[in-house]
This record gives structure tokens, sequence and C-alpha cells, in this order.
């Protein structure tokens, strides 16, 4: 996948969010991911050494507050913002065109993965099929059990899918507030998931 964003441009993008006033690490990041729709999230690793070295350039100072240590912009680095208006206005540009990007491979992504899971559940629909025509045959009794233990273990999967995910999603919201894309993504998925589901039981 193409760089999010091109060289020096995160750096010009770190003083236009700190203009509005200090922030820490931390909120630089969740304000980028907010920024992204949630389809990027930049590491520690990419903020923090950026911020550094617009400190040690006289761009931006600053200050701790017990453990945590805000950022805030120099007038060094209001002139240089200000220096760089129109370039910021392309990198907003670009920033825009990324999230279509990634938002297109999510939805790519997504289609795959239902791909996959409706050919798992075609299969599973025919090994269903294939139990019924035998439970209807002479022998048919001893697979009755058959049949009521894949009930069972159907279940126990649909309960496990769901506590799995409620798990990902409050362990998600901790970190950071959940996105209209995740929103949307879950929407698409289950419908997706629950017609696949339901037209195997037609079968």
């Amino acid at each position: 996948m193409p760089p999010v964003f091109a060289h020096g441009a995160l750096r010009l993008y770190l003083l236009a969010l700190l203009e509005p006033g200090p922030k820490h690490g931390y909120e630089l990041i969740k304000a980028l991911s907010e920024r992204f729709g949630g389809t990027y999230s930049p590491s520690a690793g990419t903020i923090y050494p950026r911020l550094a070295k617009l400190e040690e350039e006289g761009l931006v100072a600053t200050h701790t507050e017990g453990r945590r240590t805000n950022y805030s912009i120099t007038p060094a680095g209001l002139v240089e913002l200000n220096r760089r208006r129109e370039e910021l206005a392309t990198v907003e540009n670009d920033i825009s065109a990324s999230v279509r990007r990634l938002a297109d491979q999510l939805r790519q992504d997504i289609r795959v993965n239902m791909q996959g899971l409706r050919a798992d559940l075609a299969a599973t629909a025919e090994a269903a099929r294939s139990t019924a025509r035998s439970a209807a045959s002479p022998a048919g009794a001893r697979y009755s059990k058959e049949g009521d233990r894949r009930l069972r273990e159907a279940e126990m999967l649909v309960q496990s899918f769901r506590d799995d995910i409620r798990v990902e999603l409050r362990r998600h919201a901790g970190a950071r507030p959940v996105t209209p894309v995740t929103l949307e993504t879950v929407k698409t998925v289950l419908d997706q998931a629950r017609i696949s589901i339901r037209n195997s039981l037609d079968d």
C-alpha cells in the first residue's frame, strides 16, 4: 500500500494539530486516527520521533505534567506553519484521498472474507443435507444424535463469536472511540453472515 503521508507531510500536519493548543502524544495519535475515520492509526514509533525532531528544530516545545509530556507549537513553529499553508492544504487533500483508498481496501477485504465465509457455509449446508438424507434412511436413528450434536456445536460457535467480538469492541473502545467505518464494517459483515446462514438453512 502507498505511504499515507508523503515525505515531511506528517511533521507539517503535527504542527497544524498543535496550533489550537498543547496536546500530549496520545491525543495527537487519536486526532490523526479520527481524521482518517479509523482507517489509519499511526504508532507511537511514528509520532514521537517526528515530535522530537520538531522540538530539536525549535518548532515545538514540551512541558511535563506528572508523567505526561505535552507538546505545543512555538512562535517559530507558527511562522513555519503559516509559510506552508498552501502545502498544508495539499496534505489535507492527500489525507482525504488516503481515507477513500483505505476505505476501498477495507471494503475489498470484507468482500473477500465474505466470499470465504459463504463458501464455508455452503460446504456446511451440503454436509447438513447429507446428514438429513441419511437420517431419513432406516439407519437414520443413529444420525439424529449427530444432528443434535451439530446443532449444539453451531449454537456454541455463534455464542463464542458474539462473546469474542464484544470483548474486542470493548477493548477497542477503551483506547479510542468506535469510528463510523468500524460500525459500518460490523453492520456489513453481520448482515452478510445472517443472509448466508439463512440461505444455508433454507436449502
